[in-house]
């Protein structure tokens, strides 16, 4: 049965690695982009958040780190709550890849930028290294440490990109897009890539296949509040549901 509701109808687990409360946040130009969201993630989930564009899908992701600051409600990571003065915990914590990876790969080569994160952790080098290792051979980049980014696909870069947070041992991944733009081969390694991590999962796409193929959670997100709240199956089932907010099924 399609939840449409915030709430989900499970046993709490003991600690939530995301806990968004009563959260409302508004531009400094007077839009208000978020409605009082109520958002539980546990450990371990790989949930996605669809809607249409405008939604707020973004404004919410940004709040998970720290990039903005709740006005009205609170979120916290691991129990710590996101306010200015945690702001290098949280950032420990939560680990943002963006939908364009050139706004992550700024080094001449792809070592620089995995590595850049580990070393300004104060990490000794034999452990940066070793991180730097570990992320790239998650990513399926091994070997590719001294290419330049600008010359690898766009596969490659947005896989390059997601290294450059892993290397930092994030708890929570937040993705924004990260199908966009691919090929069916990029795609589909994307997909492979993304069920292979152990770390929580949040997700924000238009790409419902992929939601489909990798999330056994969603949430539809539209103007501000969550409308939706469920196992994934019975929401992309629900083609009026879908309708409402502006989505197609897969």
């Amino acid at each position: 049965m399609t939840l449409e509701a915030p709430a989900r109808d499970r046993a709490p687990a003991a600690a939530p690695l995301v806990l968004v409360e009563r959260l409302i946040f508004r531009y400094p130009n007077g839009h208000q982009a978020l409605h009082g969201i109520d958002l539980r993630i546990d450990p371990g989930e790989k949930l996605a958040l669809i809607g249409p564009n405008g939604a707020g899908k973004s404004t919410l992701m940004l709040h998970l780190n720290g990039i903005h600051l709740p006005a009205e409600g609170s979120v916290a990571i691991a129990g710590i709550p996101v306010t200015r003065q945690n702001l290098g915990r949280i950032r420990a914590l939560v680990g943002l890849v963006f939908q364009d990876p050139d706004d992550q790969l700024f080094s001449p080569t792809v070592y620089d930028d995995v590595a850049f994160g580990p070393i300004h952790m104060g990490l000794a080098r034999d452990e940066v290294e070793a991180r730097v290792a570990r992320a790239l051979e998650a990513v399926g980049l091994a070997g590719l440490e001294r290419r330049q980014p600008f010359h690898l696909s766009l596969g490659q870069r947005k896989r390059a990109a997601l290294a450059t947070v892993l290397s930092m041992s994030p708890q929570l991944l937040v993705l924004d897009e990260p199908s966009a733009g691919l090929d069916p081969r990029g795609r589909r390694e994307l997909i492979n890539l993304l069920r292979s991590l152990d770390q929580t999962l949040l997700v924000s796409t238009h790409d419902m296949r992929l939601v489909a193929e990798v999330f056994p959670r969603t949430v539809i997100l539209d103007e501000g509040r969550i409308v939706a709240d469920g196992p994934t199956p019975d929401l992309l089932a629900d083609a009026a549901l879908l309708e409402r907010h502006g989505l197609e099924m897969p």
